[in-house]
């Protein structure tokens, strides 16, 4: 089987992270976000995968070839020269997509569920028609685009409805799709196209494009505030599927749940951490620090009696003695917060350093 991964451009809305790194190579969970989508694909039975990024493409094929072994895959890079939309990434890779007739998966780069590749398959299997899209549930429909079903019927889509002002229903497009090879005959060579806005709408004329229900959760974790809501929806769903990829409470700190650390990182005494933590690739925590509801990536260390709360820490940086982040602050690369310092809801872009309280979210360039 095949797969077709929208990697996309400048990821700005996760900057200052993506100042460093290409979004897809950013740490989530401790492994970089397309690993989790390349390691499910590869477990449903993929072996060919194709990234298409028009951003660093370079620094992708070189961080990703170790994966592409590990997991027995095919990456290869299709290259836009220019933006080509959600649909025209498709055609350019035609030639591998159409190499034989078997249908082929297609999803974002900044998604993170449950992935259901191999029973999103044999739905899709079961339907025989053109297309299959997954959808998830949401509160409030009235955000997004919603799919809305043909009358009497579970799966077989009838239109979709942008930001309904009434109900018309409360599932939305998961950004994870399964299309047959002759989608690609739809699509305009060397055009921009929105495969939600023109190839979609098409294939729904002819009664041919189907929905298949998520299970558990689901998130967009291309920005800050997302990240770390996407980060706590993925830890509990490994306290429920996969209980020891978690911290154990028997540790030698307070555990407050759903915490996940790398075999290397150093932790000191009298340390209170959780919920909803995760700690890097060589981070070094102090004593009696408090974390909750962030992340830590690699190489970075928090001092002595520091409080970090719905914070991502990113690489090299190092937080005070004493100081407190908190309200969605994002530290880039090798940023350094000086001691007894208060960081709320800052931006912090790479190789800065912070000595005065930072009371209102800003980026701080």
């Amino acid at each position: 089987m095949k797969a077709l991964i929208l990697v996309g451009g400048f990821g700005t809305r996760l900057r200052p992270l993506t100042l460093t790194l290409p979004k897809p190579l950013v740490e989530f969970a401790n492994k970089p976000m397309i690993v989790h989508q390349i390691e499910a694909l590869a477990a449903a039975g993929v072996t060919d995968i194709v990234l298409a990024v028009n951003y660093r493409p370079e620094i992708m094929e070189k961080a990703l070839a170790e994966y592409s072994e590990k997991f027995g895959v095919n990456i290869v890079m299709s290259v836009e020269s220019e933006p080509l939309g959600t649909a025209g990434p498709l055609k350019l890779a035609e030639e591998i997509l159409s190499k034989d007739d078997t249908p082929f998966f297609v999803l974002n780069s900044d998604v993170t569920c449950e992935f259901p590749f191999k029973q999103l398959a044999e739905f899709h299997k079961a339907h025989g028609d053109e297309g299959t899209i997954v959808v998830t549930k949401v509160e409030e429909p009235s955000k997004y685009g919603v799919v809305v079903h043909k009358p009497n019927h579970a799966s077989r889509i009838d239109r979709f409805v942008e930001k309904p002002v009434e109900f018309v229903g409360n599932r939305i497009n998961a950004g994870l799709y399964i299309l047959n090879t002759s989608v690609l005959s739809r699509i305009e060579k060397n055009r921009p196209t929105s495969i939600e806005q023109e190839t979609f709408p098409a294939i729904v004329r002819e009664g041919q494009l189907h929905s298949f229900d998520l299970e558990g959760f689901w998130m967009d974790i291309g920005q800050p505030k997302d990240f770390l809501t996407g980060t706590c929806l993925y830890l509990s769903s490994l306290a429920k599927n996969s209980p020891k990829q978690l911290a154990s409470p028997s540790e030698s700190f307070v555990h407050g749940g759903n915490v996940m650390i790398d075999p290397s990182a150093k932790i000191g005494k009298n340390c209170r951490i959780g919920p909803n933590v995760v700690i890097g690739k060589g981070v070094v925590i102090g004593d009696g620090v408090r974390l909750q509801r962030c992340t830590l990536l690699p190489g970075s260390k928090v001092k002595d009696h520091a409080w970090v709360k719905s914070t991502i820490v990113g690489w090299n940086s190092s937080v005070g003695k004493w100081a407190r982040l908190e309200n969605v602050t994002v530290l880039g690369d090798d940023v350094t917060i000086g001691d007894e310092i208060y960081v709320n809801g800052g931006s912090v872009l790479p190789h800065k350093s912070i000595k005065a309280n930072v009371e209102i979210p800003a980026i701080i360039m």
